[in-house]
């Protein structure tokens, strides 16, 4: 695989805000176009004309891009290989139309500058693939944070929106009711149902026939717990079996993978090798990660056309 080319002296020169932008323009799979579902015909405009980002017309302000993979600074954002494709095609996506205009530019400098967490990032593209009313899960409550952001992103007035949540730890399960209860309305009782049970259970717990736009997984150990808890390669992979089958077509399974505790990276091994093998036809999948800092989370984007 070649490098990437170096950086245009004007890209360089650009103010945070407008790289960002630029950054965000590139990395945006073809699956994550705003509007839902994917039609064919959208899918071919944007793999059979290049478009440059709305307000950057000048292709001197572009960087190269080689088969998905981007390095800017210490930071690679890459595709799986299981969405390797060309790169008249991959950098083929309308400025108009793909997730990166929506993501607010300060969570991926702050991410690319080590000011913002991988959750944070996580949010952010969670905001722009959920809508109100849409049934959602959060696979692995944790101390309840990602629920919280779920719950708002998805919750209507008129009783819509839902979100299925699910921890084995019953101290996670008490975590997140604790922090729903003091951050939300009572109202809220009615919009989420959270389980003590695993995450590869998940098929068991959720009604029949149940669509979904968004699966979250933070998989490690429950932060402020005992570290000797933790998610496994086997159950996971079970959790995003399960996963695949309930996502709607425009949906995303979203993971950050802890990988400096024992067993994480041997996990996250397992999770790559499940997305590599993901069709091409129908997903789309991407990883951002820190080279430099191998301890660092990574972040796995599964998009379904």
């Amino acid at each position: 695989m070649k490098p990437c080319s170096p950086l245009p002296r004007s890209f360089k020169q650009q103010p945070r805000q407008t790289m960002a932008r630029i950054v965000f323009n590139h990395l945006a799979p073809t699956s994550m176009i705003r509007h839902h579902p994917f039609s064919s015909s959208a899918l071919r405009r944007t793999k059979t004309k290049t478009l440059t980002p709305p307000s950057f017309h000048s292709p001197k302000r572009i960087f190269s891009r080689h088969h998905g993979i981007i390095v800017f600074g210490t930071t690679r954002f890459s595709s799986s290989s299981a969405s390797r494709i060309s790169m008249s095609s991959s950098a083929s996506i309308a400025g108009k139309s793909t997730v990166c205009d929506a993501v607010p530019e300060d969570a991926l400098m702050g991410y690319i500058f080590g000011t913002e967490r991988a959750t944070e990032v996580a949010h952010c593209i969670w905001k722009r693939v959920t809508r109100k009313g849409d049934i959602v899960v959060d696979a692995t409550c944790g101390n309840g944070y990602d629920t919280l952001a779920m719950l708002k992103m998805v919750k209507k007035d008129n009783g819509e929106g839902f979100v299925y949540g699910m921890d084995i730890q019953e101290d996670a399960v008490k975590s997140t009711l604790s922090l729903l209860d003091s951050s939300l309305d009572p109202t809220f009782r009615q919009h989420i149902k959270i389980f003590t049970t695993c995450h590869s259970r998940m098929a068991k717990v959720l009604p029949k026939n149940t669509s979904v736009r968004l699966v979250a997984f933070n998989l490690g150990y429950l932060p402020g717990g005992d570290k000797q808890l933790i998610t496994r390669p086997h159950t996971t992979l079970l959790a995003l079996e399960a996963a695949k089958e309930i996502l709607t077509s425009g949906g995303l399974i979203s993971l950050v993978v802890y990988v400096g505790h024992p067993g994480g990276r041997e996990e996250f091994e397992s999770v790559l090798s499940f997305a590599s093998k993901l069709s091409v036809d129908e997903w789309f999948c991407s990883q951002i990660q820190l080279p430099n800092r191998p301890e660092s989370p990574v972040l796995m984007f599964l998009c379904k056309r």
